[in-house]
């Protein structure tokens, strides 16, 4: 059931300009609904603890201690990724822009830049209560707006709104297990508080949607896709630079630096090739396609983890082997090739040829685990080449029946 904007959400000209105003659902279909500076700030923010998480993943890995790190990686980046999702799906339906709701959301902002500042401790330390602090401002403040929606709405909407504050402070709490349990007993508090979370939105909605904007959502996840990969530029980057200046290993960091790139590229392209928005269409949909965002996201912002690693193996700093560094680059891209494909791109995609690409690609990446120091360069070319075959295919189906395409370029 799709829910409309609650009468009087819009009262005239000047309601508009109030400082403080009704936090009504907006228009499902609203015409040139786009993403708004306060959420493109809100998205740089998060990628502060997106970066501090990939950092720690890249000392966890360098160290040998691949297993912990990625179970430490896989708990921090959840709490950053959830926070940043149900925002973004909650400012789809309500962002009025008054002053309150701005200022609750900058405290969220505050809640990632805290949890940031605490993911080191919970890596080496295994101490995540300024991790649980973070997460609890984060969610406190966007509880505050839940209610807040609830307030100015009529049932069955304010039942939903309801379900979700009431479901997020409860979640807090059981969260509180991470700081208080011995550390064997945290991973299966993660594993069943996760899926918890996960029940609320779909407990909340159960008999009434929220008002989310489509063309918004998939704009939002992919500013925010485009965010982590420039992220992942931006730490192999200083990786590669870091490979020169202080060890001069041009030719040892080179061939990490080009594949690292064609596969940062073709990451891109391969993620904006389709219209996300076309598979929005119900709340079964939205729930798989974001959701399985974790897996994209988290792949992603690995990808420049790995390239890390790979340079410091390179240059003799990380205490792995040639396997294991390519690996560290390898295993993410391919998981991201897969979900992409699995989400959104597998459903754009006519005849078996088209539909084998990016999982023929993910296979071929994965073998290129073992070829030495060229891995990370040959699986550039891959992804390079794959997103050439796709490009090619689809002219090829495009095509008009009896003529032939003109020349590219």
């Amino acid at each position: 059931m799709m829910s409309s904007p609650t009468p009087g959400a819009s009262s005239g000209p000047s309601d508009a300009h109030r400082p403080l105003r009704r936090l009504t659902a907006r228009a499902r279909h609203e015409a040139h609904r786009v993403t708004s500076s306060l959420e493109l700030f809100f998205d740089l923010c998060f990628v502060v603890a997106v970066a501090q998480a990939g950092v720690q993943l890249v000392h966890a890995v360098a160290e040998g201690h691949a297993g912990e790190g990625i179970l430490n990686y896989a708990m921090v980046f959840f709490a950053i990724w959830w926070a940043w999702m149900n925002f973004t799906w909650f400012a789809s339906a309500y962002d009025n822009d008054d002053v309150l709701y701005r200022i609750v959301t900058l405290v969220q902002i505050s809640g990632a830049l805290v949890l940031a500042a605490g993911v080191s401790r919970a890596f080496d330390n295994h101490d995540f209560l300024a991790v649980w602090l973070g997460y609890a401002i984060m969610r406190v403040a966007l509880s505050a707006q839940w209610l807040r929606a609830a307030r100015a709405s009529r049932p069955p909407e304010r039942t939903m709104a309801l379900r979700y504050a009431g479901g997020v402070l409860v979640c807090q709490v059981g969260w509180l297990g991470l700081v208080l349990l011995p550390e064997h007993g945290r991973p299966w508090l993660f594993l069943a508080m996760a899926l918890l979370e996960m029940c609320v939105p779909m407990y909340a909605e159960r008999k009434h949607m929220s008002a989310w904007h489509p063309h918004h959502i998939s704009e939002r996840y992919g500013l925010f896709t485009i965010i982590v990969l420039g992220e992942t530029v931006a730490a192999a980057t200083v990786a590669v630079k870091s490979g020169i200046d202080e060890n001069d290993a041009l030719g040892e960091v080179l061939p990490i630096a080009a594949g690292g790139l064609l596969i940062v590229f073709s990451a891109w392209w391969i993620y904006f090739v389709v219209p996300v928005h076309g598979r929005l269409r119900s709340s079964r949909q939205a729930f798989v396609w974001g959701y399985g965002h974790y897996l994209v996201f988290a792949a992603a912002a690995a990808i420049g983890a790995g390239l890390e690693v790979a340079v410091e193996q390179a240059v003799g700093k990380a205490h792995i082997s040639t396997l294991a560094a390519a690996a560290a680059v390898t295993l993410p891209t391919a998981l991201y090739l897969l979900t992409v494909w699995l989400l959104h791109a597998r459903h754009f995609k006519v005849g078996i040829a088209e539909q084998l690409v990016l999982p023929s690609a993910a296979l071929l990446v994965i073998c290129c685990t073992f070829l030495g120091d060229w891995a990370v360069l040959v699986a550039g070319i891959v992804l390079a080449l794959t997103v050439a075959a796709g490009v090619a295919l689809t002219a090829r189906r495009l095509r008009p029946a009896g003529r032939t395409a003109a020349p590219a370029g």
